[in-house]
């Protein structure tokens, strides 16, 4: 599998149910400089997912910036997308790496360490860790936020990359970088913000940067 930068994943915002505005904010992402997209659709038909998919496979093809797709094997297998990032309720991660092959990206959240030291997160590619702050993006079914120390924790010692999402902005980028994260995943902090590319690209510096130190 090639090298993959997860510094900065852009999670597509499916309360952008327009497609013009939708694939906007995503290419403005992806020219900010996201290094990862993940494809979420929580609440869509499967048509519909199945359209959104070939259209970002194309954008994300066009910037060589590897797509995957939150939950739904059957669309990423449909549309050969890098890879599927699952939670714990989802398909068993032994499953998805058969189906999916030892080529594609498997991202598995985590919520607690207990979590993060199965045999599943040691498997896969990056673990996510859901949430790291509190967050108005995901309504449901949400742990309490691991902070700052629950990362550190996971840190000691979890050896692969881990991505960080909730509530994360440019005012806290930096400090989940100090502590051990290898890159953040947002929502709301570039589909909402006023100018996304400019946003993305304040993100990825700030990333960049921290990770540099």
């Amino acid at each position: 599998m090639p090298k993959v930068d997860y510094a900065l994943m852009y999670v597509t915002d499916d309360s952008i149910k327009e497609d013009n505005s939708f694939f906007q904010i995503l290419e403005a992402a992806l020219k900010g400089g996201a290094t990862i997209i993940q494809l979420r659709e929580k609440s869509c038909d499967t048509a519909t997912f199945y359209k959104r998919a070939l259209h970002c496979k194309t954008l994300c093809n066009t910037y060589k910036i590897p797509l995957i797709i939150n939950d739904r094997l059957d669309i990423a297998l449909a549309i050969d997308a890098d890879g599927v990032h699952i939670g714990q309720s989802d398909m068993p991660y032994d499953v998805a790496r058969r189906l999916m092959g030892n080529s594609k990206i498997i991202g598995l959240s985590v919520s607690n360490k207990y979590q993060a030291v199965k045999e599943d997160a040691k498997s896969a590619d990056y673990i996510g860790i859901s949430p790291i702050f509190s967050t108005n993006t995901k309504t449901t079914d949400l742990a309490e936020p691991l902070g700052l120390s629950g990362l550190k924790e996971i840190r000691e010692f979890y050896k692969k990359p881990i991505v960080c999402i909730g509530g994360i902005h440019k005012d806290n980028t930096k400090e989940i970088i100090a502590n051990g994260a290898d890159g953040i995943a947002v929502v709301s902090a570039i589909s909402k913000a006023d100018n996304p590319e400019a946003a993305t690209s304040e993100l990825k510096k700030i990333v960049c940067k921290t990770g540099t130190n």
